[in-house]
């Protein structure tokens, strides 16, 4: 039970406050701020966050996994290939940042433009990193329940 807590506790934390954040602060801060760069400068400082979040699901996720006891291998092994694949863009996640945290010290146009290309791929990782997510939400409530299930059958 405190393994699935965590975990779940995580999960909302991290993806909740990233879809909350997305489709929430950022529109009502662009438009009381009045400025995208200016909503950047908190998104900046945001993401470090939901980052160190997505870190955290990692670890717990990575637990979950090896210790749920899921009678479908198959479904094992996609859930591990999924956490891969969240590993992967989490990191480039990171990479990416800093990439952009080093060019928004920069004013010029053609900075901007450089920006702009690491920021959209930056939204592209984080949409794949959420679709993953997603599925894998639904494969870690089927892994427990199936666990659950062969509980009970056992005398």
């Amino acid at each position: 039970m405190l393994r699935r807590f965590l975990l779940l506790q995580a999960f909302l934390l991290w993806q909740g406050g990233f879809l909350f954040y997305a489709g929430v602060v950022v529109p009502i801060g662009t438009e009381l701020l009045g400025s995208p760069i200016l909503q950047g400068q908190i998104t900046q400082q945001v993401t470090h966050w939901l980052n160190g979040f997505g870190a955290v699901w990692a670890v717990l996720f990575a637990w979950d996994v090896a210790a749920t006891r899921d009678p479908k291998r198959r479904r094992r092994v996609s859930r591990w290939l999924g956490w891969a694949g969240c590993v992967a863009l989490l990191l480039g996640l990171l990479l990416l940042h800093q990439e952009m945290d080093a060019i928004l010290t920069q004013y010029d146009e053609p900075v901007y433009a450089t920006f702009r290309r690491f920021h959209i791929a930056y939204l592209w990782f984080s949409t794949f990193h959420w679709l993953i997510t997603v599925v894998l939400a639904w494969q870690t409530l089927a892994a427990w329940r199936a666990e659950d299930e062969s509980r009970r059958t056992i005398p």
